[in-house]
């Protein structure tokens, strides 16, 4: 569609920032809705990223998405953040204000719930134990969306110990780290199992972890979406359990920066989905 000189700018900062399939949802929204405005991926270094978003409302932009490896050094550099935002430590969204100040969210452990709610039953995750592998931004965001839903205790298991003994002490709650090659006896009444690691992804190494422990009627989710279907997803669906594929958190962790930016709430469909994963219908 053609732009006009009112057309609303947003886009999506990253380094690198190809790889990204952010361009292509908004887009599709943007032709949906009929909406005069444009959104683009920004490969910006980490040595540029203050000067770039300081450049965000001088250049007219609504708004930007933040990814790898910016999310945590964006919530320093920002005028103000919301509440999700300051308890997990980093933004994914930013939002441009009428006098340029810059507001900086997260959408990510909305995006997460949002998409698990669609795909299985969460109401059997209620005061329950559920697993996080992984301790990093993802894990973050999940760890605190999951403990506002209100699920029981949470086991954190990350090959590097520190690292989620460190990310349980910064969010604090019901949370025990649990030794990554205890990561099948962690598994144990467990109704939840989320892989926020790359185990898995295309080019690394896959997640090696037995089920056996996971109750049948556990909820599986892996955040990867690339492939779709990971090695741990095809295990579970194997074995009978509820699975939940990573493309759905993408989707729905858009909702709210794309409304914020250009007033309109856009609808998670089928069709979108086939859209951003390239699938011929």
């Amino acid at each position: 569609m053609s732009l006009s000189g009112s057309a609303k700018i947003a886009g999506i900062i990253g380094w690198p920032v190809d790889h990204s399939l952010s361009p292509r949802l908004h887009g599709y929204w943007l032709d949906q809705y009929g909406i005069d405005g444009s959104y683009i991926p920004l490969a910006v270094a980490p040595d540029n990223l203050a000067d770039a978003l300081a450049a965000l409302p001088k250049f007219g932009f609504v708004g930007a998405n933040i990814t790898v490896p910016h999310k945590e050094a964006a919530f320093a550099l920002v005028d103000r953040v919301d509440d999700e935002a300051a308890r997990i430590g980093a933004v994914n969204t930013i939002v441009v204000s009428k006098d340029g100040s810059l507001e900086g969210r997260n959408t990510d452990g909305y995006g997460f719930i949002e998409s698990l709610s669609i795909g299985a039953d969460l109401q059997i995750i209620k005061d329950k134990p559920v697993v996080i592998l992984g301790a990093g931004g993802a894990a973050r965001s999940i760890i605190v969306a999951l403990q506002d839903y209100g699920v029981g205790s949470i086991r954190l298991l990350n090959r590097t110990l520190r690292r989620a003994e460190q990310m349980r002490d910064e969010i604090g709650g019901d949370i025990d780290v649990v030794q990554w090659d205890q990561r099948a006896e962690a598994l144990c009444d467990a109704m939840l199992l989320v892989n926020t690691t790359t185990l898995g992804m295309n080019g690394q190494p896959a997640l090696e972890l037995a089920l056996d422990a996971l109750p049948m009627t556990a909820i599986v989710n892996d955040i990867v979406y690339g492939p779709l279907e990971t090695k741990l997803l095809a295990m579970a669906a194997d074995r009978g359990n509820p699975i939940v594929d990573g493309v759905g958190m993408l989707l729905h962790q858009a909702r709210p920066g794309f409304a914020a930016w250009f007033g309109r709430a856009p609808e998670v469909t089928e069709a979108l989905r086939a859209h951003v994963l390239g699938w011929s219908r």
